[in-house]
């Protein structure tokens, strides 16, 4: 098998115990990292990853960035779709390597980044929003990571202009109105594919699945994820007083003609 080494625009993270990771794109030259100063990395082109370099005195590890890294080193406007939904949502979409994917809401393009991870090099994901702002920090996001090339970006309104691709494996909704874009989203997605849609409030929830089910869609369910962290100890595990919470409801259907 051959080795995994470091290419010219690779994204890595230089990683240190007990520091927030920094994520890059590697190249030759220095490389400013915000106000923290230049850093050289050309002598790590061709090399295998894995291996370390010194910095401003202090020792990192270069590795390739998690999905966990990427959440975490990437700018916030809009509110984020948490890690926890997600995972979930990639689940309920049955998303997978290879698939092509629409997105209608890019926000700061969290889960932009996500479903890229999900459908791996083969797969497409075509993002719609309606903000040009939102797509230009998106697509900042997601080329910092170096899942640049599986996302294809549009600024429409899905509801009205309909996805600019068909066949599509699934179809993830982000939008305040979710019910507006299901009839052009039904349309899109391939028979046995599954659209998902992400909605904070109840009665944003009640309007989606009764949509879903209006338009003949299968297997409607509807959910919400809750995560609580547990502080592990010798003789003294137990539960986190805080949890993070309500976020937001998930509903997904399968369109079967």
């Amino acid at each position: 098998m051959p080795a995994d080494v470091w290419r010219e625009g690779d994204a890595l993270v230089l990683t240190r115990a007990g520091d927030p990771p920094i994520l890059l794109r590697i190249a030759r030259g220095p490389i400013r990292l915000g106000d923290a100063g230049l850093i050289d990395l050309t002598s790590q082109l061709g090399s295998p990853t894995g291996g370390s370099v010194d910095w401003l005195g202090t020792p990192y590890r270069l590795v390739r960035p998690s999905l966990s890294d990427l959440f975490a080193t990437m700018t916030r406007g809009a509110q984020i779709i948490t890690p926890k939904d997600c995972a979930r949502i990639v689940s309920l979409g049955s998303i997978a390597p290879g698939n092509r994917v629409g997105e209608a809401g890019s926000g700061s393009g969290a889960l932009t980044i996500a479903l890229a991870f999900a459908v791996g090099p083969s797969g497409e994901v075509f993002s719609v929003d309606r903000r040009a702002e939102a797509i230009r920090l998106a697509k900042e996001n997601v080329e910092r990571s170096g899942l640049g090339a599986r996302v294809h970006w549009t600024e429409g309104d899905v509801g009205t202009s309909g996805w600019p691709e068909e066949h599509l494996d699934a179809v993830v909704l982000d939008l305040p109105e979710p019910w507006a874009a299901l009839a052009a989203s039904h349309r899109a997605v391939r028979t046995g594919g599954w659209v998902v849609a992400y909605t904070p409030t109840y009665n944003q929830l009640e309007r989606t699945v009764r949509s879903m089910r209006g338009l003949g869609l299968d297997e409607v369910q509807a959910l919400e994820t809750i995560e609580r962290a547990l502080h592990v100890g010798e003789g003294g595990t137990r539960p986190s007083f805080d949890m993070l919470g309500h976020t937001g409801f998930l509903s997904a259907g399968r369109r079967v003609d």
